[in-house]
């Protein structure tokens, strides 16, 4: 008798070729909300009923601010990163790339409309209104740390998008392909299933060639090991990476990418703020992100 992980399962279950039935459906529905995939599993499954309409409502609720937030910020020179996906979920919080010079003015247009900053760090500022989030970036990082080109995705890899009949501005499907994988290698250090999805559905050639061009192709390539794993059984899904894969993309990224070694020890002075102890605590205890 063959043995299947329960990521496995939730993988099958969401394509369709896999029924979970009594107590299986509750695992399955913890394991979902761990990796960004509980309302397509809910929708798969349709059990419990009241279940899937609340996770429904949250849906709309963050598509709803989301389309606020875009309506506000117009024509300005931004994009919604880390938004799309090949399966709708519910974010914790709306992720947009501004330009280094556009910040204030989006600033400015998120408070005109009720927003109040919470957090302001190098290369973010976030604000939130009624437990909505909206993270601006101008530069993909961590701890202070930039580890992928904003400007240069804002340039060459955006794209114009439509939500609920508005227009707005995002990453083309390969590039959030690549932030996904330089997200969850560099700064996260960890995999989700939805990462993985998003892998396998949109990766080509072209793909590729944006993660060398940002430096990040070590970042694809452990993204796509790591998922493979994942599907073959080996491992369940949140994946944790191990330390010497964390090490060796960061030893490479340091070598090849100017902007990454340029900004690491900002690490250093991240590490002495008061917030950096809760948050290294907590990313060690966590099961996902």
């Amino acid at each position: 008798m063959s043995f299947e992980t329960g990521t496995v399962r939730l993988l099958r279950t969401l394509y369709g070729s896999y029924r979970p039935v009594g107590w299986e459906v509750k695992r399955l529905a913890w394991l979902s909300r761990l990796n960004k995939v509980y309302l397509a599993y809910l929708r798969r499954v349709r059990s419990p009923e009241g279940e899937l309409l609340r996770e429904e409502r949250r849906y709309r609720w963050f598509v709803g601010n989301t389309v606020e937030v875009v309506g506000v910020l117009g024509k300005l020179d931004y994009a919604l990163f880390k938004f799309r996906r090949p399966v709708e979920h519910v974010s914790v919080d709306l992720d947009v790339l501004v330009g280094s010079g556009r910040v204030g003015r989006a600033v400015r247009a998120l408070k005109s409309i009720g927003f109040e900053v919470v957090v302001s760090e190098p290369y973010t500022v976030t604000l939130s209104r009624r437990g909505f989030t909206v993270d601006l970036y101008t530069q993909p990082s961590f701890a202070w740390t930039v580890y992928l080109d904003g400007g240069r995705l804002l340039r060459d890899h955006r794209e114009e998008l439509e939500i609920r009949g508005i227009r707005a501005y995002g990453l083309t499907r390969e590039a959030e392909v690549v932030v996904a994988a330089a997200h969850a290698i560099y700064k996260e250090h960890m995999v989700l299933l939805l990462d993985c999805i998003t892998a396998w559905t949109w990766t080509n050639k072209r793909t590729w060639g944006i993660a060398l061009e940002l430096r990040a192709q070590r970042a694809l390539e452990e993204l796509i090991k790591a998922c493979n794993m994942i599907m073959e059984g080996l491992v369940e899904a949140p994946y944790k990476l191990k330390p010497h894969v964390i090490l060796k993309a960061y030893t490479e990224k340091m070598i090849e990418d100017p902007i990454f070694r340029a900004t690491t020890p900002n690490m250093l002075r991240y590490i002495t703020t008061r917030r950096a102890g809760a948050q290294i605590l907590a990313r060690l205890r966590r099961r996902s992100y």
